[in-house]
């Protein structure tokens, strides 16, 4: 060997080192969402475009999901470390899997209320909660406004209600059609699904959950207990990350928008724009999140809708609160305030 090959030799191998040890420091961390990539789904995307995973010695990979059901089964498995999921499907899964070996934890509230809604058409004559009375309500059976309908129906004094199941892509439809009379859904999505097919935002009435006494939380970041324990220090720089993303999310939602036309080029960016500003001003930077403080939750709430869950999911044991929720891996107060003061 030449002393320039030697040399070159060397220092390839010095590089390869080098690499070698950037890429131990990186902590590889998988994230599963709730859903397929849509407006919301730019909340964990723009923190991956730039770079502030990264920043944080993170190497984050974000997959879409089915359902938050799947999300929590999946982060339970350990397939994934973390995941985004409606805070009810997580308190189903403790209630009904009290032995499960690994039950992931809610560590940060990111839609401090519950999307779902009720939206009929307005030539229904449907104009509050009471009209529903003898009418036919139509959902997939695992969606979350339908599992929580026995809360709104309780709190509105709505009974003799039938349902209709069917797959998501036909629930809208289906009410445009007139087969069923109302649908349960989220706001942000069934609302511009049911514009999609023809009818127009003045023409649908929308009896929000969180608007008629249903206080209950929305989706949230929920963690595998062995990261909690065996990686505090990355879950910690993950949500610190995450926030800072939000943050920029809300600020410029239309520029936004394009983490998430990268990793799905199909999407209808005008359209995803809308639904991500819908899911900003109904349940990130609602009145309740800026009382409660981005992230955060209040006990009593919590306990409140822990009761409300296991009646209305019939679950097999009662849900414990202190068992589904750990804030104390939250970034500070300084940083957690990204809510603007008002929306008007």
């Amino acid at each position: 060997m030449t002393k320039r090959s030697f040399l070159q030799a060397g220092v390839a191998a010095a590089l390869s080192l080098a690499c070698g040890v950037a890429s131990a420091q990186m902590t590889p961390i998988k994230f599963q969402l709730d859903w397929r990539f849509e407006g919301p789904s730019a909340l964990f995307l723009v923190p991956v475009a730039k770079g502030y995973f990264k920043d944080a010695k993170l190497d984050v990979t974000v997959d879409a999901g089915n359902g938050s059901g799947g999300a929590v089964t999946r982060v339970a498995s350990g397939t994934y470390d973390l995941g985004f999921a409606d805070l009810a499907a997580l308190m189903e899964f403790h209630a009904n899997n009290p032995d499960a070996p690994n039950k992931p934890v809610a560590i940060m509230v990111v839609y401090n209320n519950t999307p779902a809604s009720v939206m009929a058409l307005k030539k229904s004559g449907i104009k509050t909660p009471a009209d529903l009375a003898g009418k036919k309500l139509g959902a997939p059976v695992f969606d979350a406004g339908r599992r929580a309908f026995p809360i709104f129906a309780k709190a509105n004094g709505v009974s003799n209600v039938t349902w209709t199941a069917m797959d998501p892509p036909l629930r809208e439809t289906m009410l445009v059609r007139g087969d069923v009379d109302a649908i349960t859904g989220f706001t942000f999505t069934s609302l511009l699904n049911i514009e999609a097919r023809g009818v127009k935002a003045e023409d649908v009435v929308v009896l929000q959950y969180p608007d008629y006494g249903v206080k209950l939380y929305g989706n949230v970041i929920i963690a595998t207990p062995k990261i909690l324990k065996e990686n505090p220090a990355a879950v910690k720089a993950f949500l610190s990350a995450f926030t800072k993303g939000v943050k920029d999310v809300i600020t410029e939602p239309a520029a936004a928008i394009e983490a998430v036309k990268a990793r799905d080029g199909i999407i209808n960016t005008e359209l995803e724009t809308r639904r991500l500003k819908l899911a900003i001003d109904t349940v990130i930077n609602s009145a309740d999140a800026r009382a409660e403080g981005f992230g955060q939750l209040k006990g009593p709430r919590l306990s409140l809708m822990a009761s409300q869950v296991s009646d209305a999911f019939n679950t097999k044991t009662r849900i414990n609160p202190d068992d589904v929720w750990n804030g104390s891996f939250l970034p500070s107060a300084k940083e957690l305030d990204i809510l603007p003061k008002s929306k008007k």
